[in-house]
């Protein structure tokens, strides 16, 4: 019963579960056409893609599409990044946190890690809060097997790790990226992100001054970009302006020299990137600076220095203070002191701004330029900030560290709540299947125990009934014996001397008065009917009794002492022809016992006066029908009755047929079709 509930249950579950989809799937479409023009930047402007976007997270939010919310708020976010709103895009990133992780929806969770990680890296440029995010976001895309993502991910922490100093730990992250782009197939998305970690790793073994390596990695970064489809010209320009660089770090100027000049020769770098034209050609300058090739100077880096000014942003500001550095290195070379305090001094000023290595160079050249005291002055300055630039540097690598650290920690106490919730499942598995295993080996012990009883009572039924057969026999051969005397005695003695009585009367018949002869004849006469009565009656007693009539004896028995104990009435019809011989004993005491509760059922549940029996044959089927005149029953309602129950059971033993008629207030037939 309780499974059937539990069945019931779960069906209306689905079917409710389904409604609700049924009824969402609309509203679900919309979200999903809504969040798709909202990414389709060549069909629609900014302003209409995000309130696209807008209107699907309304929707979802109407809908409690929890999922569909969490999608939305990333298409908006990556809007607001591209129309440069940078404090709706953090607001909206946090909010997805939040949601990701009610969804249980780890992609989402990790592009929105990501998306933080991007945003502190880029915009705000607070490298441990990004490298946080980008270690979750790692760890996430690592765990949902995306290769692609994790590497690009790990490209971020690799080149947070250059620009932290942290080297080593970026050539590891660096490698680990490859490795994962190494397991997809090389399209050329992955040649892209590929050649952006040779780049990283070319830059990374610059910084350790390991050229070789640096030049080598540089390469691979060119051939891969030369062989993306699109224009890719900026990006191969870079690679080319740092190989350049690592060439003049290396002092192989002439090779530097060769590759700033494929920059400078295209004409269109300066229109169309004024900013990074002015970066190769102020390193232009330098390799020739060092080279000792002063032909052209200081003109190149003043007119990098022009280009630098006249953008006025602050990517173009940043990069003038190595130009303003090189100018005034140039001219102390050459003693021209004013010009290069004039070019260090503008340098150190617009390095405070950003308090780094550029800010720490200027102070060491303002410390070889300027006379004693002022020198003293600005290298004391140069030692507190590199001392300050490296406990910065090496609480950075430690949070990083911590970081790592803590991230495996929460990972090893997942695995091992994991294993412990693995354990228990385990456990619990086996207590339940040991539970089933006792239940089914006690409910089948129990069964065999009941089947053995059945066995043992059908075995005892049929000793009975055997027991009453012999007995009934027993009797039927003691009065067939009693009738074979009394016929004998009846035949050869009684009807021997009226036989005798007879012939004398009819000797005495000569008489010739007719009152003789009158009363000789009436004598005679009754003699004669007294003889045919005796034979009568001796031919009868006989007459054997019909072949198995002691069942039917067994049957009578059983109804006058029922209906007795019963007070019931009792009418018992049956055909004298069945054979009960051709019926196996099992099938007779089915009979037996179904006529048998069969009355039972009648006095406890009927409240009936007379009962009407009969038992026929046809086409070798007995036919046998039970028939009351009591209250009647509902036979749908009651077919799971114990009675019913056993009397079923009884007619498929026998391999028959049962059918039963019931009127309320008229009375029940039951009839039972039971092959010979």
């Amino acid at each position: 019963m309780k499974c059937y509930l539990i069945y019931i249950f779960l069906i209306v579950s689905l079917c409710a579960s389904y409604s609700q989809t049924s009824n969402k799937q609309p509203v679900l479409d919309s979200i999903e056409v809504l969040i798709y023009k909202s990414k389709k930047a060549n069909l629609f402007s900014n302003q209409e893609r995000l309130a696209f976007a807008l209107k699907a997270k309304e929707l979802a939010d109407s809908s409690d599409f929890l999922s569909g919310i969490v999608q939305s708020n990333l298409s908006i976010s990556n809007l607001y990044w591209e129309m440069g709103l940078d404090h709706n895009f953090k607001t909206t990133n946090f909010e997805n946190l939040k949601l990701a992780f009610k969804a249980n929806d780890s992609l989402s969770l990790a592009n929105t890690h990501y998306n933080l990680g991007e945003f502190y890296r880029l915009k705000s440029r607070q490298s441990d809060s990004a490298y946080f995010y980008y270690h979750n976001a790692e760890k996430l895309f690592k765990a949902l097997r995306s290769s692609f993502n994790t590497a690009q991910t790990l490209l971020r922490i690799a080149v947070i790790q250059k620009n932290e100093k942290d080297f080593i730990g970026s050539e590891v992250t660096s490698i680990e990226a490859i490795s994962q782009l190494d397991l997809l197939e090389s399209t050329n998305e992955v040649k892209e992100i590929k050649s952006f970690i040779f780049n990283n790793l070319g830059l990374v073994f610059g910084q350790m001054e390991q050229f070789e390596e640096s030049v080598l990695y540089f390469n691979k970064a060119l051939d891969l970009k030369k062989d993306l489809p699109g224009d890719n010209k900026l990006s191969i320009y870079r690679t080319i302006n740092n190989l350049a660089l690592s060439y003049n770090n290396s002092g192989d100027h002439e090779v530097a020299i060769k590759n700033y000049n494929i920059i400078l020769d295209d004409k269109k770098t300066i229109s169309e990137r004024p900013d990074f034209y002015a970066l190769v050609l102020d390193n232009y300058a330098n390799t020739l600076f060092l080279s000792k090739n002063y032909e052209r100077l200081p003109d190149l880096y003043l007119k990098a220095l022009k280009i630098c000014d006249s953008l006025g942003d602050n990517s173009a500001k940043y990069n003038s203070i190595v130009i303003n550095q090189h100018l005034a290195e140039y001219y102390h070379t050459f003693n021209q002191k004013d010009s290069a305090k004039y070019y260090a001094y503008r340098a150190k000023n617009i390095s405070e701004e950003y308090h780094n290595d550029d800010l720490l160079k200027s102070l060491l050249l303002l410390s070889k330029i300027e006379d004693d005291r002022t020198a003293v002055k600005f290298y004391n300055a140069y030692i507190k900030l590199n001392d300050s630039l490296v406990k910065v540097e090496r609480t950075t690598r430690n949070k990083f560290a911590r970081i790592r650290f803590e991230t495996k920690e929460i990972e090893q106490k997942n695995i091992q709540i994991a294993r412990e919730k693995l354990w228990l499942t385990i456990i619990s598995i086996i207590i339940l299947t040991s539970a089933i295993l006792i239940y089914i080996i006690i409910n089948q012990r129990s069964k065999n125990k009941e089947l053995q009883f059945v066995q043992k009572q059908q075995e005892t039924n049929e000793e009975i009934y055997n027991l009453m057969l012999t007995q009934q026999e027993k009797i039927e051969e003691a009065r067939i014996l009693e009738k074979k005397n009394i016929s004998q005695e009846l035949h050869d003695g009684v009807l021997g001397r009226l036989f005798g009585t007879r012939l004398s009367l009819d000797s005495l018949n000569m008489a010739t008065s007719a009152e003789a002869i009158e009363t000789r004849n009436r004598y005679i006469q009754d003699l004669q009917k007294i003889e045919n009565d005796i034979r009568k009656v001796s031919h009868e007693l006989n007459t054997d009794f019909i072949s198995g009539s002691g069942f039917v004896d067994i049957i009578k028995s059983l109804l006058e002492t029922q209906t007795k104990a019963y007070k019931l009435n009792y009418k018992f019809d049956y055909d004298d022809s069945i054979n009960w011989e051709d019926l196996t004993n099992k099938n007779k005491i089915h009979v037996y016992r179904i006529l048998q509760e069969s009355i039972h059922n009648i006095f406890k549940h009927a409240n009936a006066n007379i009962i009407k029996i009969g038992i026929q044959l046809k086409n070798n089927v007995i036919l046998v029908s039970i028939k009351d005149d009591g209250s009647g029953f509902d036979v749908n309602k009651a077919k799971s009755g114990i009675g019913l129950k056993n009397i079923n059971s009884r007619v498929e033993e026998i391999n028959g047929q049962l059918s039963i008629e019931s009127v309320k207030d008229v009375g029940t037939t039951v009839k039972i079709r039971v092959p010979i």
